[in-house]
């Protein structure tokens, strides 16, 4: 019988979790602060994912479609590779931003948000879900 890797969600980190064939990484919300925060930071294993990255940008709680604009920046090995930004009150852009991602085998990554918001109940978050294949 082939030995199964299983996962339990026991709450946001900043790493990666492998369930079966499938991958993770949750954040968690962080709070109004216009310094840049770290929501995950992981190294991949001996495999690719291919999956999807979501950043919810800056919240306000009374007004869920308002907030100011924020950016998560993706780097691999320390390599900028994408800029999801967020702007609800400004420029009428949603508060999530999405982008399909491909994660090479044995790749730092990492993915910080800032946001121009000090008020805001929730600053952002960033989820990575994907598949795993054998590198």
């Amino acid at each position: 019988m082939a030995k199964k890797r299983i996962a339990t969600f026991l709450a946001p980190n900043k790493g990666l979790s492998i369930a079966g064939d499938h991958a993770y990484a949750y954040s968690g919300m962080f709070g109004a602060n216009t310094a840049e925060q770290t929501m995950l930071d992981f190294t991949s294993g001996n495999y690719y994912i291919v999956g999807r990255i979501t950043f919810t940008g800056s919240v306000k709680a009374n007004a869920p479609q308002s907030g100011s604009i924020s950016a998560a920046l993706v780097l691999f090995n320390g390599l900028p590779i994408a800029i999801l930004k967020t702007d609800g009150l400004n420029e009428s852009q949603p508060t999530v931003a999405y982008s399909d991602i491909i994660i090479p085998p044995n790749t730092v990554v990492k993915v910080t948000v800032e946001s121009a918001d000090t008020d805001a109940d929730n600053q952002g978050s960033a989820i990575i879900t994907g598949r795993i294949y054998n590198a």
